[in-house]
């Protein structure tokens, strides 16, 4: 059974690098000693791990099975080394965050720190799907993300629900105005995150739901490019009001309607979700009427 746990150990490496070569620096061993033992998986058992062309390698959908496997494995490994370290250093603990928005994670790192002051705390921002990746590799400990899905290897719960606000120039005509109604977007040219973009997808269907059809002027990757698009007069943007800061030369107006709503989900993996740390985390997080 050791001679697997080294094999499935290449194979782990390779698998999360994307690379022989990446491997052997991970593992501190030869390359040729990776590529033996990974050959040697696939032989003792007949399959194919990954597709080879030339330099380039992908896992293949057996690969992948193995790999969703030895993630938890090696991530669980990898977890204990870092208590082991944690007391070394006499620390009392750590917690990795991450997450696709810094105010609602910045709230709650603060929160933390106040309520453990002895536990080391890091908080880190990334796009959804990689934050997912970090997550699932073990990378963080836990995310906060706004799901449009939801996997079945993950424990969510609901942390927070915000409203979509429109977000305008100080000069506009909505500017002066408390509310407006979902129907007024439709004279009004607008500017919209990328496709992926949670808030993008619960505007269109909130729209769509009312019988309103945008006019886009401009898609961008970032909710600061939306705040600047809007600065220079190309068209009205939205944002979570969770993540809007009063910027200069904007405002910001919520709809009559109340249309659009964000919710955003403390994550964990599901095989993590009684670590000690984390089970505290769920807890001390539960909003009310959220799902368990």
């Amino acid at each position: 059974m050791y001679q697997y746990h080294k094999w499935l150990r290449s194979f782990h490496a390779v698998a999360r690098s994307g690379s022989f070569t990446q491997a052997a620096t991970l593992l501190n061993i030869g390359q040729p000693t990776i590529s033996e033992q990974v050959s040697g998986l696939e032989k003792r058992f007949s399959v194919e791990l990954f597709h080879r062309r030339g330099r380039f390698i992908e896992l293949s959908p057996a690969g992948q099975q193995l790999y969703e496997i030895t993630q938890g494995l090696f991530g669980q490994e990898d977890e204990a080394l870092q208590l082991l370290q944690s007391f070394a250093q006499r620390k009392q603990g750590m917690l990795r965050i991450g997450a696709v928005s810094p105010p609602i994670a910045m709230s709650l790192t603060y929160s933390l720190m106040q309520q453990y002051p002895d536990i080391e705390l890091e908080t880190s921002f990334t796009s959804e799907a990689g934050t997912l990746e970090r997550l699932y590799n073990f990378d963080i400990d836990v995310a906060i993300l706004a799901l449009s899905e939801f996997d079945h290897r993950l424990s969510t719960q609901l942390y927070r629900t915000c409203p979509i606000l429109a977000v305008v120039r100080d000069d506009h005509p909505w500017a002066q105005r408390e509310r407006i109604s979902v129907q007024e977007i439709a004279d009004q040219r607008v500017v919209l995150r990328e496709p992926a973009s949670r808030t993008r997808q619960l505007v269109e269907e909130g729209c769509q739901a009312h019988g309103v059809t945008l006019d886009c002027a401009m898609q961008l990757n970032s909710r600061e490019a939306i705040v600047h698009a809007v600065v220079h007069g190309i068209g009205i943007g939205f944002v979570s009001a969770v993540e809007y800061a009063d910027r200069p030369g904007t405002r910001s107006i919520a709809f009559a309607e109340d249309p659009f709503h964000i919710s955003y989900y403390l994550c964990c993996l599901g095989i993590r979700r009684n670590r000690p740390i984390i089970c505290e985390l769920f807890d001390a997080s539960t909003a009310p009427n959220a799902p368990h």
